[in-house]
């Protein structure tokens, strides 16, 4: 059965989401900057099965709708809370990436009620580092006035691990996900880029964290290393920790068939 796509307003935004699959247990994946839902394509192959999947895309990146404002990581949760209410798929397991990592934390805290589960990739916790913030932002600036292709070397290096790019028999991967960032939106990709740049903290919130969640981190992340989930995992009780031996910062394009195995397990165990 072919995908549902469709554009829901939300929250003054239009949010483009897929559905795929059915089930009596919905899994929505958020995806991380830059990315978009199809970041989860093998996930969503393989788990549609048994799942109904949903994957969004964050306003202003991918298909989703350019907003003038409401970059910030507390609208990003309330987009994601509306459109799990919309969809009627309350509770949910929620899998976030990196930013789509930051989405899920606060979900946990603010809304625990709309989940089911929460699984974190490849995020943290943690505010931007201090001595990211130049850098990054000086990235931002160069893709919104000037263009991504000037920058598109480091962003590669942020955005994957060296296995994945140093793989020979990856290059096509390598390619479409390289064009993907090539023909982002100067625009939207700026306000969310500043969004997550600027974003706070909540690992003192952690604690406050009861629904059963699972962190996974690619060892060779170096946007958000595998420091940074251990600490989450230190901080959430009761919450399972995964490191994969290889992968970085899109782990779940890198490393597909680990991340999706380590998923099945985990909401097999949450079912148990």
């Amino acid at each position: 059965m072919p995908a549902r796509k469709e554009i829901l307003n939300i929250n003054g935004a239009n949010i483009y989401y897929e559905e795929t699959g059915s089930g009596p247990e919905t899994i929505v994946f958020s995806h991380g900057l830059l990315m978009s839902g199809e970041m989860f394509r093998a996930q969503v192959d393989a788990l549609k099965e048994n799942y109904r999947c949903i994957c969004y895309d964050h306003r202003g990146q991918a298909r989703s709708g350019i907003a003038d404002s409401g970059y910030d990581m507390d609208t990003l949760t309330e987009d994601a809370a509306a459109l799990i209410q919309a969809l009627n798929c309350a509770p949910c397991h929620f899998a976030g990436l990196s930013m789509g990592g930051f989405v899920g934390l606060r979900l946990a805290i603010r809304h625990p009620e709309l989940l089911r589960s929460l699984v974190l990739l490849d995020t943290t916790a943690d505010p931007e580092p201090e001595q990211n913030k130049g850098p990054y932002r000086r990235l931002a600036f160069i893709g919104r006035w000037l263009n991504f292709r000037l920058v598109i070397k480091p962003l590669m290096k942020i955005m994957f691990g060296r296995s994945f790019l140093d793989d020979p028999d990856r290059r096509e991967v390598r390619a479409q996900w390289k064009n993907h960032l090539l023909s982002l939106n100067r625009v939207g990709t700026s306000r969310a880029a500043h969004g997550v740049i600027d974003r706070e903290g909540v690992y003192n919130q952690l604690s406050e964290i009861r629904t059963p969640t699972l962190i996974v981190v690619g060892k060779e992340d170096v946007a958000t290393p595998p420091s940074k989930s251990q600490r989450m995992h230190n901080a959430i009780a009761g919450s399972v920790y995964r490191e994969l031996p290889r992968g970085g910062h899109s782990s779940t394009i890198e490393e597909p068939e680990a991340v999706t195995q380590t998923l099945r397990e985990f909401f097999d165990q949450v079912r148990r």
